[in-house]
């Protein structure tokens, strides 16, 4: 069974879709079953065998949630599917277990056409699009082709990139195409510890950055996101293995940027790692309510950790890119001597790195 699905649930009109029809090509061993509404789960489990395909009726581009007095980098969100075949620890999906299948969204074609005329419609706007918020962008590509159409789509526009945001190794389909213009494809990184415990079913990190060479290779540009930062004993060492083989595997000048950002969680998801993850050393940590509602390390356990990283990736790379997800300007200035003072500024600065690469 490719990846490992088993089961597919078909809402109403999905099969119907040269999207979805592509895709039950793709599983020609997998029990099929119809239903009329989207299955609702009892969240007992994920069940990452079952894949659910049906249309997604909502706002074709969304912005990432900002909250004031953190800085949000005006990243915007294409949703293309929920859910990974992977399962971390610390993955915030893991609240939304009322639908816990994997489900992917069949009408792709139809939303990229809205896309289109959004895009054209607002000319003198940088785009910064992805598809990874909800879902890998590639863990799941060589069932659903997404890569087929959203290559040839980004490539055209000149106003907009796609961030593939991945923990996969699966580039396959990527690779094959002859697409590369104003497309990023981007690794979540971590230490090997944090690795080994918490990221189940998830490549290493030597295996991530063996993609990312070939990808580079291959003329992409890369980026990385070291998120979320997690303490554990040993923390500075196993950190600097990650940096260590960034070193050994990648060109630092293609690397468009890379982000990081602290451990954190929304209230109702410390029952579920509990539950699900008994093992798990990602609530261990001093935790305090922020300002978005979500619960956050200390704020000198997140300076400690954020000007350790940026030191050691300066050392790699003068000009990295470097930035914070989800911070206040003055954690900002304490950890990367400088700040852009809002979210505006901190999307002018990724702009700019944007316009560096790609024109």
């Amino acid at each position: 069974m490719l990846l490992g699905i088993k089961r597919v649930l078909l809402e109403q009109g999905a099969e119907s879709t040269s999207f979805g029809s592509r895709i039950l090509e793709r599983l020609p061993g997998a029990d099929v079953e119809f239903i009329s509404h989207p299955r609702q789960g009892n969240g007992a489990s994920v069940e990452k065998q079952t894949l659910q395909l049906g249309s997604f009726p909502g706002q074709t581009l969304k912005k990432c949630p900002g909250t004031k007095g953190y800085l949000c980098c005006g990243y915007q969100i294409l949703h293309i599917g929920t859910n990974c075949p992977m399962d971390c620890s610390y993955c915030i999906l893991q609240a939304y277990l009322n639908q816990p299948y994997l489900r992917v969204f069949t009408n792709l074609e139809e939303k990229l056409a809205e896309l289109a005329a959004h895009l054209d419609a607002h000319p003198e706007f940088l785009f910064r699009i992805g598809t990874g918020e909800f879902t890998d962008s590639l863990a799941l590509d060589p069932v659903t082709g997404w890569t087929d159409l959203l290559l040839p789509f980004f490539e055209k526009r000149r106003n907009a990139l796609l961030e593939l945001k991945t923990k996969s190794v699966h580039t396959e389909r990527l690779l094959d195409s002859s697409c590369r213009k104003r497309i990023v494809v981007s690794w979540s990184l971590n230490s090997p510890y944090v690795v080994s415990r918490e990221e189940h079913g998830a490549p290493s990190i030597r295996q991530r950055l063996e993609a990312a060479r070939r990808c580079q290779q291959e003329g992409f540009v890369v980026g990385f996101h070291f998120d979320p930062l997690v303490p554990h004993p040993g923390w500075k060492e196993e950190y600097r293995k990650t940096v260590d083989l960034m070193a050994e595997h990648l060109v630092p000048e293609n690397v468009i940027w890379i982000s990081m950002g602290c451990m954190r969680y929304l209230p109702e998801l410390k029952s579920i790692i509990r539950r699900r993850h008994p093992k798990s050393m990602v609530l261990n940590g001093e935790f305090i309510p922020g300002l978005d509602g979500k619960m956050r390390l200390f704020k000198p356990v997140r300076i400690e950790m954020y000007a350790y990283m940026a030191e050691m990736l300066v050392q790699w790379h003068r000009d990295a890119g470097l930035y914070l997800c989800m911070e206040s300007p003055d954690i900002w200035q304490e950890t990367l001597g400088w700040t852009p003072e809002d979210s505006d500024g901190l999307s002018r600065f990724l702009d700019d790195r944007a316009r560096r690469f790609f024109g």
